[in-house]
C-alpha cells in the first residue's frame, strides 16, 4: 500500500516510516526539504499520486500563537484537497490529549483548529489525540525553569514513550479510518513536578524541581484532568522506570 507520511523525516515520522516500510508497504518520507511542503501546496499533488493514506505529523515551525495557526490551517486546508484530489482514502492525523481543555495556549488552539478541519473535510479520518511524550522532559523542565529554580506544576500526567506513539500511528494508518478521536497515553499517570525529579536525578542533574500548584504548564493551568487520557485510551507497554533507565545514561553528563 502506498502511504505517504508528512512529517516523515521528524521524532515521529521517521519511526513510522521506518515500522511501515518493514512491513511491506511502500512509504513517502514527505517534507519541505525533500520538495513537498504542506503549508504552500508546493510537491503535494506529485507526492499524493497513488496514495491510499496520508498520516500528518507535521509541526509548527514556531510556538506563537498567530504562526502556529496559521501553519496548521494552511497545511491541514491543503492536505485534506490534495488528498480529495488524489483519492486518497484515509487521513491520519496526530493531534494532543487536552487540546480542547487548554484553550489559553495558544498552540492548543492551533491544535484544535486542526482537528475541526480534519472531522469537516472531505476525507474519511482517524484524529490520535497523545499525552506528552517522555521525550520532551527536557523541554518541560526548562520551560519551567526561572532565577528562582525550577517551579512546575504537581498536576499528574501521563507521559508516553514517543516509540510507542509512532508504533500505535503506523497501526492506526493499516486500519480502516475510525472517524473519530482516538486517545493514546502511556500507561502510568504521575505528577509533572515528580517525573521532572526523577529524570534529573537519574541523568546526575543536582537541581532541585519544586512542586508548585500555580506554576503553569506553557503558560496553561492545569489539573490532574489536562493532560491524561480517558478510561477508552489506548495505553503504549513502556513504562516510566524503563524509559528512564534506557534514556538517563545517554543524557547523563
Amino acid at each position: 500500500m502506498r502511504i505517504v507520511v508528512i512529517g516523515g523525516t521528524g521524532r515521529i515520522g521517521a519511526q513510522v516510516v521506518d515500522r511501515l516500510r518493514r512491513q511491506g508497504h511502500a512509504v513517502l518520507a514527505a517534507s519541505p526539504a525533500r520538495g513537498i511542503d504542506s503549508v504552500t501546496g508546493t510537491g503535494l499533488a506529485p507526492a499524493l499520486a497513488g496514495a491510499r493514506v496520508v498520516v500528518d505529523l507535521s509541526n509548527a515551525p514556531s510556538f506563537e500563537d498567530r504562526a502556529a495557526m496559521e501553519f496548521f490551517q494552511a497545511s491541514t486546508r491543503n492536505l485534506l484537497a490534495a488528498g480529495a484530489a488524489a483519492g486518497v482514502g484515509h487521513h491520519v492525523a496526530l493531534s494532543i490529549v487536552g487540546t480542547d481543555r487548554l484553550q489559553e495556549n495558544g498552540y492548543f488552539r492551533a491544535k484544535l483548529a486542526q482537528e475541526r478541519l480534519v472531522e469537516a473535510g472531505p476525507v474519511p479520518w482517524t484524529i490520535l489525540r497523545s499525552t506528552q511524550f517522555l521525550e520532551f522532559l527536557d523541554g518541560i523542565i526548562e520551560g519551567g525553569a526561572g532565577p528562582g529554580g525550577i517551579r512546575l506544576p504537581a498536576a499528574r500526567f501521563q507521559p508516553i514513550a514517543a516509540a510507542d506513539v509512532a508504533a500505535m500511528v503506523a497501526d492506526a494508518a493499516l486500519q480502516p479510518p475510525a472517524n473519530r478521536m482516538i486517545e493514546i497515553a502511556g500507561p502510568e499517570r504521575v505528577g509533572m513536578a515528580e517525573l521532572a525529579g526523577r529524570y534529573l536525578a537519574a541523568r546526575g542533574d543536582a537541581r532541585r524541581v519544586v512542586a508548585d500548584p500555580a506554576a503553569r504548564y506553557f503558560g496553561a493551568v492545569i489539573d490532574d484532568r489536562a493532560l491524561t487520557a480517558g478510561e477508552d485510551a489506548r495505553l503504549g507497554p513502556t513504562r516510566i522506570a524503563d524509559w528512564l533507565r534506557a534514556a538517563a545514561p545517554a543524557h547523563a553528563s
